[in-house]
């Protein structure tokens, strides 16, 4: 167990605290450094008692105890004639219930400057408000990016020692560490453990493996979902301002920017048309940063499978601190947090109200990525800086941008761009969006392969002039997008050269 944990746990004895409570999900490692305190404290010869519900108390003298239920098991302890430590393991959901509160306030106020002490263990400790004086609360987070490096380190170690050949850089090293980070560090050793098992080289399919186990802890929550990027930055056509903005913050994430005193960016959020290569551009930022990325689906947030809606959220904020540095990606934000949200004094409410002040005062390396097509359901609470650090406007892509998109998506599908006419193609789709664009690309490709030969730039006129552009038929819903975006946030795409 990391010494900083160690250090908290002997700051509570030594403050003489005599119930401790720690949220954990390590309970071994948790149970074993208890274990190291009670024999430097009382000796070698006393053992922690331990109270579970399968085995009831045991451990100390005689080991005659055995209460199956935590009063009996509380009631015990109190009667316990020596100095000792206390391990309750499974005793969180029973928290709430009076007999229990009770039973724990006696303790507190018996076991004061008696050298005994009481430690109640869980993943995820509630305390009663009437407990809140009597229990002090230890939070142990999960391992840190350092810690999963050293666990990484020794196991390569002990893979090259069998006869593996390593092929990892020491920056592909790093990015493993990121991926694992969210990851007990018993669960970190497993991965490693099926991962290297009969290894002859480690090399770029490790990382790929890695990719399968964030998303099985991802699954695990039930709500986030761990998004597989392979989109680069060079794949989203046009949106020079907004590249230009993810570029210079590239490294903010890094150790040197820590060191030099630059806090990483909060979020970004992106609102516009739809079709326009916000989706994208939130995976391209993944790709960037080199970060993971997990979207938040509001839906299920909403949906009570997972419990009340605020606890559905606080699981899923609980849950990217822990895996930060991450990217955490709101599709849709309008849809679970909006101006109707914040007034209807309900359910909304309490999760606007939760979502703002955990943006506003969060300080885990979580980037928020959002994204947003009905803008005016936006309140002004969440475009104002502190919360996001920019705003930007996706809108229908000009000259420029359409010759680039014309050109990302015939590179992307093996067609040298070069044959073709970009400039009248991007006159012939003026007002069209991205997403219509690559569907041209993609219906001209059907055509000539069922004709057997190569496409052409009459093939894709004849994809165009078929084609009923969403600026034609929402004219009036994207002059009001732009109307509203034109003082509230930054084009994301550069000014046309006059």
């Amino acid at each position: 167990m990391k010494s900083g944990r160690i250090e908290v746990i002997k700051n509570a004895l030594i403050a003489g605290y005599p119930v401790i409570a720690i949220n954990t999900q390590e309970e071994d490692q948790t149970v074993a450094a208890l274990g190291h305190f009670s024999k430097s404290v009382y000796g070698a010869e006393r053992s922690l008692i331990n109270w579970d519900l399968k085995h009831g108390l045991c451990g100390g003298a005689g080991d005659s105890r055995q209460a199956s239920t935590p009063e009996a098991a509380l009631d015990s302890v109190f009667d316990y004639p020596e100095p000792a430590f206390f391990v309750f393991r499974d005793i969180a959901s029973f928290l709430g219930r009076p007999e229990i509160i009770r039973r724990i306030r006696e303790l507190n106020f018996s076991f004061r400057g008696q050298n005994r002490f009481v430690f109640l263990l869980g993943a995820e400790i509630s305390i009663p408000p009437e407990l809140g004086k009597d229990i002090h609360l230890i939070d142990f987070q999960l391992p840190d990016i350092s810690e999963v490096r050293e666990i990484i380190d020794r196991s390569l170690a002990a893979a090259v020692k069998k006869g593996a050949e390593v092929k990892l850089s020491e920056e592909q090293l790093g990015q493993a560490a990121v991926t694992l980070k969210g990851f007990t560090g018993a669960e970190v050793q497993h991965s490693l453990n099926k991962l290297f098992w009969g290894a002859k080289t480690i090399g770029e399919p490790f990382l790929s493996a890695l990719q399968d186990e964030k998303e099985q802890l991802a699954k695990k929550s039930g709500i986030l979902e761990y998004v597989r990027v392979s989109a680069s930055i060079n794949e989203v056509g046009g949106l020079a301002n907004l590249k230009e903005w993810l570029m210079k913050r590239k490294r903010l994430f890094s150790p040197e920017a820590k060191v030099a005193g630059i806090t990483p960016p909060r979020g970004l959020l992106m609102m516009g048309i739809s079709g326009c290569g916000k989706s994208l551009s939130v995976k391209a930022i993944s790709h960037l940063w080199n970060l993971p990325l997990f979207r938040l689906d509001m839906n299920q947030i909403y949906s009570g499978i997972h419990g009340t809606p605020e606890a559905a959220f606080h699981r899923a904020i609980k849950f990217i601190e822990g895996v930060a540095p991450a990217i955490l990606w709101i599709d849709e934000i309008e849809g679970g947090i909006s101006s109707v949200a914040m007034k209807d004094g309900g359910t909304g409410s309490h999760i606007f109200s939760a979502f703002l002040t955990w943006m506003q005062e969060k300080s885990a390396d979580v980037f928020v990525a959002a994204t947003a097509n009905r803008i005016d359901l936006l309140p002004a609470e969440i475009i104002r800086k502190g919360r996001f650090d920019q705003v930007f406007f996706i809108d229908l892509p000009n000259d420029k941008d359409r010759e680039e998109i014309f050109k990302v998506h015939l590179r992307k599908r093996n067609v040298d761009p070069e044959p073709f006419d970009l400039v009248l193609l991007s006159i012939a789709t003026e007002f069209w969006n991205g997403a219509e664009i690559e569907h041209v690309v993609e219906a001209a490709l059907v055509e000539a392969f069922d004709r057997g030969v190569a496409v052409t730039q009459d093939d894709l006129y004849t994809i165009i002039r078929g084609t009923v552009p969403l600026s034609r038929t929402m004219s009036e819903q994207i002059k009001f997008i732009k109307l509203w975006a034109s003082e509230r946030a930054v084009s994301a795409s550069a000014k046309p050269k006059s």
